[in-house]
């Protein structure tokens, strides 16, 4: 069986494809066929030594897939050999097989095709736990969205949308524009240097945004707090670019509230990771939520795809099919 894992932390250079043997599914377990697997920043952070560091190396990276069931272990009772399946999180998915707790499984709709299933399932659980959990949009809120042509950026623009939101987004380059335009944008601001709070403020009327979703790193930190009203909410993510360093709680201006958002507080158990995932493929079905996938390369070619994704210059969901 092909797999990719790293051999040390460091850069694109650590990841092999290799071969090794077949898993086989242990009591409560699925062995699936994976026909997709998705590409995510949680998986560059790993290989930079930011998670997983007790877990020796070589070890699979990839945590999020498509694909079929080939047979089950003892005690599985919600799948059959055939049924077509998705996962968002099950480490070694950067591989031909993976056997993944039943637990993990949901199903995937007739009407969705693998590649979509894959590329929704991490950035789409993502997005929909900063707009209808972390921070619920209300009709007439406008959200600040940073990385708006990106997998979670285009997602979570359309999900805002949806729920009656104005959407502004920052993108890092002119081309960018129009893609996070053509999901429903209604203003975008290009900007790679962080000086982005005072068209923000001027697009508000002065106001500033209710919510702000920011996981592009230090840079844009203090313009995301300058973009925000009073009382506004402050949606920090994604760790692989950094934090901003120390706070001082009594410095946070305009009464507002900042937390960290991670998914699986979203979807922490299965009965939640069920119902949420399978929202996510009614909106799809009904052409309310459209998935983007910016990029498909063969499970061989996975240093590319870290590459392509590591350079910012890629915009929806990289996908790798073994």
């Amino acid at each position: 069986m092909k797999s990719i894992v790293m051999t040390a932390v460091g850069g694109s250079n650590v990841l092999q494809h290799v071969d090794g043997p077949d898993p086989v599914p242990g009591e409560g377990e699925v062995l699936v066929q994976v026909h997709v697997a998705g590409v995510n920043f949680m998986d560059i952070g790993v290989r930079q030594g930011m998670a997983w560091t007790d877990m020796p190396n070589p070890k699979p990276l990839g945590v999020e897939g498509a694909g079929h069931v080939l047979a089950i272990g003892a005690g599985v009772k919600s799948f059959q050999v055939g049924d077509r399946v998705a996962w968002v999180y099950a480490p070694g998915s950067y591989a031909e097989r993976i056997a993944i707790p039943e637990r993990a499984l949901v199903p995937i709709p007739a009407a969705i095709d693998d590649r979509t299933a894959a590329a929704v399932m991490m950035q789409g659980l993502t997005a929909s736990h900063f707009a209808t959990d972390f921070y619920p949009v209300r009709q007439g809120d406008i959200a600040l969205v940073h990385a708006a042509a990106g997998g979670v950026g285009l997602l979570l623009t359309q999900i805002i949308k949806l729920r009656g939101g104005q959407v502004i987004g920052r993108v890092s380059s002119e081309d960018k524009s129009s893609i996070a335009k053509s999901v429903g944008a209604d203003h975008v601001i290009v900007d790679t240097e962080g000086k982005f709070a005072d068209t923000v403020m001027r697009i508000t009327g002065g106001e500033g945004v209710h919510v702000v979703y920011d996981g592009s790193g230090p840079k844009t930190f203090q313009g995301s707090l300058d973009s925000l009203r009073r009382a506004g909410t402050f949606c920090w993510f994604g760790p692989v670019l950094g934090g901003p360093g120390p706070l001082d709680i009594m410095s946070l201006p305009r009464s507002i509230k900042i937390g960290y958002a991670t998914f699986f507080d979203h979807v922490h158990t299965p009965e939640l990771l069920l119902a949420r995932s399978s929202r996510l493929f009614e909106w799809i079905e009904h052409g309310k939520l459209r998935v983007n996938i910016g990029g498909v390369y063969s499970l061989a070619d996975a240093r590319r795809a870290h590459e392509d994704m590591e350079s910012r210059k890629t915009t929806g969901k990289l996908l790798l099919v073994p």
